[in-house]
């Protein structure tokens, strides 16, 4: 047996991710997004500004959907956390003013909002959030009010489903251009939640 072929085999990297350049294509979409807004957005630009080439975002994404959605999941994941703790109605409060924050400042926020928009004309990116961010999120923030009402900390007359009430309504603000005062968020949550948070 030679010694070549006597070597252990190197196991080849093929399409695996390379992390930085992953997170570089990510960071661009995300800034790219906040500049010129989705229609304008392209994966020719993404890949300019990420330094790396088309033909590699293409093997990792079939789409700039897709790679908004990886930002979107990651980025909402880190800085948009669904609280896990004792579930209060002050905690419930405290979430929904960081997702006021976060659809009308962050630039993650603006990702998700220019999905939703997408989502309205395109059935295939409707499924795709759905899938992969909105449903299984919204089910983890149904938990938390479910949890919530099991506790008595809580008792909206919706039920679980009073999540789509509150996060419906800071959505709409935030599609039209409208500001997210936190006076509004506490009024959503009084009265939604049937419990005084202030």
């Amino acid at each position: 047996m030679s010694v070549a072929n006597s070597q252990p085999r190197r196991t080849r990297s093929g399409s695996r991710r390379d992390e930085a350049a992953r997170l570089a294509v990510l960071h661009a979409a995300d800034d790219l997004l906040a500049e010129h807004g989705f229609g304008a957005l392209t994966v020719e630009a993404i890949a300019r500004r990420a330094g790396v080439a088309k033909q590699t975002i293409y093997r990792w994404w079939p789409s700039k959907v897709e790679i908004l959605l990886d930002t979107l999941i990651e980025d909402s994941g880190k800085r948009l956390p669904i609280p896990t703790d004792k579930p209060t109605a002050e905690g419930i409060r405290g979430y929904m003013r960081a997702f006021a924050r976060f659809v009308t400042r962050d630039p993650a926020g603006k990702v998700l909002l220019a999905l939703i928009a997408e989502a309205q004309h395109d059935p295939a990116t409707a499924k795709l959030l759905h899938e992969r961010h909105l449903g299984p999120r919204r089910e983890q923030e149904r938990d938390m009010l479910a949890r919530a009402i099991d506790a008595g900390a809580i008792s909206p007359g919706l039920g679980a489903d009073a999540i789509d009430a509150l996060v419906g309504a800071i959505v709409y603000r935030a599609l039209t251009g409208s500001s997210v005062p936190y006076r509004l968020v506490d009024a959503l949550c009084d009265d939604l939640l049937g419990a005084r948070t202030g």
